[in-house]
């Protein structure tokens, strides 16, 4: 049984949406219209801008459970900004409370089958709460803002091949079955220019003889058949790219104009490729103000890594582990480096 309190009132009244849809800035009149009749700040919680009491009312009774506004408000939190800025009408803020309903509605069914004693179910569980402990780990370390600029000017220096970008050809192909099918694509694209061929001709000459024509994508981007992405030059060590075969990759770089097209069938394991240029990105060395929000991102990866690795000594600490006899050594604890 579903029983609903809230008898149509606005799920995320004014303050709440002022709270954590448009930040701590109060910029809805309806706000400030609120704060004149709410109790001390101090008694709100910061981060949902809701009190104790607030919190704890229930918008929704699922069978014995209840589902509180505090819920409502973390479970908007867990979404990023954006995403939260989706939720601001009653309509929508309505939709959001049945999707948890549901969402409890199938977890009590799945307790009444037993589901949760089901050892796989346990295990994915185990998971979930390991990914969410490292992501609390994770929320807890300073932002890509707090490294210095001479953390990120020795990162740049020690890494500096990392910023020199080769020059890489976008690869289009359409795969047929034989050298002889190939033959008769190239024919019947021989003659038209390279605007023809890059819009919708080369589309339906894909769509007529690829063998992989059922892969279609968005109607407006039918022109992109056959598009493979990015690969480098075959001699450069790095930008290879898993979808382009190494006979294409080749065939690809003695192409010099975008729309153009290799002269005969490019034979490779996973069939015959008709070869086309679709598009180039020049070789460029980034500056370090280029590259330095990617070093930042970097630094702090390494930070969480260094947190994370810490962080499970800590643990082997505070829980033994003891590997059995059946690994094939005596019972004894794991000593922690």
């Amino acid at each position: 049984m579903i029983m609903y309190l809230f008898h149509g009132r606005n799920l995320a009244r004014p303050l709440v949406v002022c709270a954590f849809l448009l930040g701590p800035a109060w910029l809805l009149p309806s706000c400030k219209e609120d704060q004149a009749r709410l109790p001390n700040e101090e008694e709100r919680d910061p981060r949902t801008g809701l009190t104790p009491g607030e919190a704890a009312e229930v918008l929704v009774r699922v069978g014995d459970h209840a589902i509180t506004l505090g819920q409502y408000a973390e479970t908007l939190l867990r979404m990023d900004r954006y995403e939260r800025l989706r939720y601001q009408s009653e309509e929508r803020q309505k939709e959001l409370l049945d999707e948890i309903i549901e969402v409890e509605l199938l977890a009590q069914e799945a307790r009444r089958r037993g589901l949760d004693r089901d050892p796989e179910v346990q295990l994915r569980i185990r998971q979930a709460l390991r990914d969410e402990l490292l992501a609390d780990l994770e929320r807890g370390l300073p932002g890509p803002e707090s490294f210095s600029e001479r953390e990120v000017s020795e990162y740049y220096s020690a890494h500096r091949e990392e910023f020199q970008e080769p020059l890489r050809h976008r690869v289009q192909v359409i795969r047929v079955g034989s050298a002889e099918r190939a033959e008769q694509v190239l024919k019947e694209l021989a003659g038209q220019d390279a605007a023809s061929v890059s819009g919708q001709s080369w589309a339906e000459v894909s769509k007529k003889y690829s063998l992989d024509r059922d892969a279609v994508g968005p109607a407006d981007q039918q022109e992109l058949r056959g598009d493979l992405g990015f690969v480098s030059a075959p001699t450069e060590p790095r930008g290879d790219n898993p979808s382009v075969p190494p006979e294409v990759r080749q065939a690809v770089f003695q192409l010099k104009k975008i729309g153009d097209i290799f002269d005969r069938p490019v034979q490779a394991a996973s069939g015959v490729y008709v070869v086309r240029l679709e598009g180039i990105s020049p070789a460029r060395d980034r500056s370090m103000q280029e590259a330095e929000r990617t070093i930042r991102i970097e630094l702090r990866r390494q930070k969480f890594l260094q947190a994370e690795k810490q962080f499970e000594q800590e643990l082997r600490k505070k829980y033994p582990v003891i590997i059995s006899s059946v690994a094939g050594t005596s019972p004894s604890p794991v000593s922690t480096p």
